[in-house]
C-alpha cells in the first residue's frame, strides 16, 4: 500500500500547525473528495487558532471539546485522510462501514495495516469529516465485530 508521507514535526508548532493546515485545505477542502458519489465536506465553526473544527478535531485528542490537546500521530497522518477517502471503494486494505451513534449515521473508513480510521458522519446530499485517529489495540477488536457484521447485513440484503 503506497501511503502518502507523514509529516513529521520538527520544532516550532505554530508554523507546524500552519503547514498541516495548508495541507488539510489543499488536500480535503479544495480537494474535490467524494465517497459514494457524495461530496465530502469539513466543518469550520467553531474555529480554534483561526483554523475550522474539522481540522482541529482531527489533530487533536480529548473528551471535552474546549480541552483537547495535539496528538502528533494524527499529524503525521493529515496526508493519509483524502487518500483512504478516494481509495476506499478501490483499495482492498481499506474497509468501511455504517454504524449508528444516536440517531446518527456514521462512516467508518478503515486503513488495518496502519491501524488508522477516517469517520464520517452522513447527511443528506454529503458526507462530513468528523475525525480522523490512530486505532488503539483495544478498539480494533470493536472495530472487527462491527465492520463483518456490517458485512454480513449488507451480504443478507442482496439475496
Amino acid at each position: 500500500m503506497n501511503l502518502p508521507p507523514i509529516e513529521s514535526f520538527e520544532g516550532q508548532w505554530s508554523q507546524y500547525e500552519d503547514h498541516l493546515y495548508e495541507i488539510f485545505l489543499e488536500t480535503v477542502v479544495r480537494g474535490g473528495l467524494t465517497f459514494k458519489g457524495l461530496p465530502v465536506k469539513s466543518q469550520y465553526r467553531s474555529e480554534t487558532n483561526n483554523k475550522g473544527f474539522s481540522f482541529w478535531h482531527i489533530i487533536s485528542q480529548g473528551d471535552q471539546e474546549n480541552e483537547r490537546t495535539p496528538d502528533f500521530r494524527r499529524c503525521e497522518r493529515i496526508r493519509w485522510i483524502s487518500w483512504i477517502i478516494r481509495e476506499a471503494d478501490l483499495n482492498q486494505g481499506i474497509s468501511w462501514w455504517e454504524n449508528k451513534r444516536s440517531n446518527k449515521t456514521h462512516v467508518v473508513l478503515w486503513c488495518e495495516s496502519e491501524q488508522f480510521a477516517v469517520i464520517l458522519a452522513q447527511r443528506k446530499d454529503y458526507y462530513l469529516i468528523k475525525t480522523a485517529y490512530m486505532v488503539k489495540p483495544n478498539r480494533e477488536r470493536a472495530f472487527r465485530k462491527e465492520r463483518d457484521k456490517f458485512l454480513r447485513t449488507q451480504k443478507d440484503r442482496t439475496r
